[in-house]
């Protein structure tokens, strides 16, 4: 288990900025929504999918990496990549859309990387705190997305609350997990 731990340390040590580049991304998205809430549904579709296409080529090429270097995980993570990036492109292309279309999008893709996080953080090549991690991003993300698709009359302002929320607890997560990624290999 060492071995497997050591190994991802390696393959995370080149790039563990990706992952702390995603957190603050995540944070600015999420004060965004929060001292804005305000915003015009089509600056706050705007905003949301230039977010989560970053999101999404970050874990793109998260996964080609992983891929290279012989990880487990790496295709999840290059499914969730893909699907960040088509529901990115849908929201630019589309920024007039409705707002429960707006809800079921972005319900989804948190319940997706809610389950890839717990998938990862079960079956991942990661330390017991990077697991720790990981689960709980990915119960924040399935919570998120789950109270998105089952309360949609919450109105707009609860609804960007609600995102702006879980990106200012999540954003802090990714930037702990690509740290403690980058601190095994650092410690020995």
């Amino acid at each position: 288990m060492a071995d497997k731990v050591m190994r991802a340390a390696e393959r995370e040590t080149d790039f563990w900025w990706m992952g702390v580049l995603a957190g603050i991304l995540t944070m600015l998205f999420g004060i965004a929504a929060l001292f804005w809430p305000g915003l015009t549904l089509t600056t706050f579709v705007y905003l949301f999918s230039a977010y989560v296409l970053v999101w999404g080529v970050i874990s793109v090429v998260k996964g080609f990496i992983d891929l290279t270097s012989g990880a487990a995980m790496w295709w999840l993570t290059l499914i969730f990549g893909f699907v960040a990036v088509g529901v990115g492109v849908y929201l630019v292309r589309h920024p007039l859309a409705s707002f429960a279309t707006l809800i079921l999008l972005v319900g989804f893709t948190f319940i997706i990387r809610g389950v890839v996080d717990i998938v990862a953080g079960f079956a991942g090549e990661q330390s017991s705190t990077g697991r720790v991690l990981s689960l709980m991003a990915g119960a924040l993300g399935i919570l998120a997305g789950v109270f998105l698709l089952t309360q949609p009359e919450t109105g707009g302002v609860a609804f960007v609350w609600v995102l702006g929320l879980y990106s200012l607890l999540v954003g802090p997560l990714l930037i702990a997990l690509s740290v403690d990624a980058h601190n095994i290999l650092s410690e020995e």
